[in-house]
């Protein structure tokens, strides 16, 4: 025996590892029963279920994931690609969708693309040599929509969430002209007139919807000679640098609506170095709720979406994609809800 190595093959024979056929015994089941628990890929009775995972948590058993992988062709891991740092307002999403993939057996592999088209199309290269079964993503702001049409050139299973970047992808967003109504409609019935609308990140279709969706309902009131559109902006530096100039040159603007939470913050920064008081010089209201929203002075009044929803249905779709990839594309846009609170003058 070689010297150092004393007590190997014995340690090895005590700690060998669970198999399958172990769980089986253990939970008094078969092992095609143990696989269709551990696989979902058959209906098993929650009693059964439950023997099967006691009998894994008791035998310490662990699944080969290679092995499974090979021989189902599917590694149970999706990968989710945000801006996630940079914006808190996806937290939410995360966790749904980690909720909703955990459930159901599935891992997820979370990569911030910091909204960096390179970075995100790196992302997805090397997600997709890991062979994960899908992408959930919501895409950065890109002329060249690099990283949608590697997804759609690749064949690669993937859903977009809030970011509409094409039609050709599943989609889980909100119902961008409701929310821009409620948005005009709430700032109208206040007395407002002279309303500026900050648009949120360009080259998406939700950035035009919700501008074309402002104009229409700005016009609705016969307000259409009085709306003020800016141009898009990708950051809190751009809004806050939009909003200053935006205000500086047009005295008569009374209320501002951002287009996403980052526009928000900007447009806060850019009042206050203009000396304007929110809501009593400027009013300001938005589109995205967040974890900061209710501690500003004065608490932001905004569009909040419905993460939770948003995320279940991003994995409802990833799934059913998962299991027919000949489906056509599917759009799911949920109900968006209005939260008041100081900054659009109410209260």
């Amino acid at each position: 025996m070689v010297k150092g190595f004393r007590g190997t093959q014995n340690m090895s024979t005590k700690q060998s590892r669970a198999t399958m056929l172990d769980v089986a015994r253990e939970a008094g089941v078969s092992m095609a029963t143990v696989s269709h628990v551990l696989n979902a890929t058959r209906y098993v009775s929650p009693d059964t279920v439950e023997q099967v995972r006691e009998a894994i948590a008791k035998t310490k058993y662990t699944p080969n994931s290679l092995a499974r992988a090979l021989a189902t062709n599917s590694t149970s891991t999706i990968g989710l690609v945000v801006s996630w740092k940079a914006n808190p307002y996806f937290s939410d999403i995360i966790s749904a969708i980690e909720t909703e993939c955990f459930d159901s057996g599935i891992s997820v592999l979370l990569s911030d693309s910091n909204d960096n088209p390179e970075k995100e199309l790196q992302i997805i290269q090397d997600l997709h040599e890991r062979r994960v079964d899908g992408i959930f993503l919501a895409p950065t702001p890109d002329p060249e929509q690099r990283s949608v049409e590697y997804l759609l050139s690749n064949k690669v299973v993937a859903v977009l969430i809030d970011r509409k970047a094409t039609d050709k992808l599943d989609y889980v967003g909100i119902q961008n002209a409701n929310a821009m109504v409620l948005l005009v409609d709430h700032m109208v019935g206040h007395g407002a007139r002279n309303i500026a609308f900050v648009p949120g990140h360009r080259d998406y279709e939700t950035t035009e919807d919700r501008t074309q969706a402002f104009k229409k309902q700005m016009a609705h009131h016969k307000l259409g000679d009085t709306a003020v559109v800016s141009n898009p902006v990708n950051s809190t530096i751009e809004a806050d640098e939009t909003v200053f100039e935006l205000v500086s040159k047009n005295k008569e603007i009374e209320a501002i609506i951002t287009g996403n939470n980052l526009s928000t913050i900007g447009a806060m920064r850019a009042l206050r170095r203009l000396g304007m008081s929110v809501p009593k010089d400027m009013r300001l209201i938005g589109i995205d709720d967040f974890e900061w929203a209710d501690s500003f002075e004065p608490r932001l009044s905004v569009i909040a979406q419905p993460c939770e929803q948003i995320g279940k249905n991003a994995v409802k779709l990833m799934k059913e994609r998962l299991s027919n990839a000949d489906l056509e594309p599917r759009h799911i846009e949920l109900e968006p809800s209005l939260v008041i609170r100081n900054s659009c003058g109410c209260r």
